[in-house]
């Protein structure tokens, strides 16, 4: 039966970080088969995603022609999937061109905007075609957000400090503004004012998300992905932090992501609803 094959599976970013560790675990998984590799960076052409994932040979080129890739899966019995890891100015129309193919996306890229997830939601929906956005595939990070959630019910007082590598293209992380996005849903408003406040530099309070809660944004050589979300009341600090130290802490959840967008016929936000 088409449902024992193995699912077809294309890592589209096949190069980046991400990407190369997603290579390597779909390669091991036994229920999926790495399909094909995408990426625009001209050294990576043509050669083997295995050999540059560092897993061995898998007979798969890096091809930059992610329209073929897609057109190619859909003529597969079984129902393909793309796994997108690539950049903010074109995550996008990844997306859509995967949905238009009935290719099932799950993106990991962060940078869209809520109106072009609105958009998508609109155009999967209208497909029945299943989508899954997540800001972050780290089973750590969604506890990290369920405590968060759990504190904002004892304390009116709380920042969001995210720490990434000088690397990545968009700040405030997707991590981030989804965390300030859970919280500002509590129904309460954050740091009532107790000063006038005014900045000396602009930008030294960070960014502004709803419901009063500030986002903080560091890009250094060195870290990985990080978060942390401080709370404060009179006489405490309540600081949860979730650290990454090899971005194979994402892999379990990127699998299940591709194992769980097959049952979808919408777009899903975030991992936690997964689960």
């Amino acid at each position: 039966m088409a449902s024992q094959l193995p699912i077809p599976v294309i890592v589209n970013g096949a190069a980046g970080k991400m990407g190369l560790e997603v290579v390597k675990a779909v390669a091991t998984a036994a229920d999926m088969t790495l399909f094909g590799a995408v990426d625009r960076h001209p050294q990576s052409l043509n050669l083997d995603a295995g050999e540059l994932a560092g897993c061995g040979v898998l007979e798969v080129p890096v091809t930059d022609d992610l329209q073929g890739i897609l057109a190619a899966v859909s003529q597969e019995k079984q129902l393909g999937v793309m796994v997108d890891f690539t950049h903010p100015n074109s995550v996008y129309e990844n997306v859509r061109s995967a949905i238009a193919y009935g290719i099932r996306p799950v993106v990991g890229t962060t940078g869209l905007s809520s109106a072009q997830i609105q958009d998508l939601a609109e155009f999967a929906d209208k497909a029945s075609i299943g989508c899954l956005i997540i800001p972050n595939f780290s089973i750590g990070m969604v506890l990290l957000q369920q405590a968060a959630l759990s504190a904002s019910q004892y304390f009116d007082h709380v920042e969001i400090i995210e720490l990434h590598h000088n690397q990545k293209a968009d700040a405030p992380s997707g991590t981030a503004i989804q965390t300030a996005q859970m919280l500002a849903e509590m129904g309460k408003s954050f740091n009532p004012s107790v000063v006038e406040e005014s900045e000396k530099l602009p930008g030294a309070r960070g960014s502004l998300a709803d419901e009063g809660i500030r986002i903080h944004s560091i890009r250094l050589p060195g870290l990985i992905a990080h978060q942390e979300v401080i709370f404060g009341g009179a006489g405490q600090v309540y600081t949860l932090r979730h650290d990454t130290s090899d971005r194979v802490c994402y892999m379990p959840g990127v699998l299940l992501a591709i194992r769980k967008v097959l049952q979808l016929k919408s777009l899903v936000y975030g991992l936690e609803k997964i689960l």
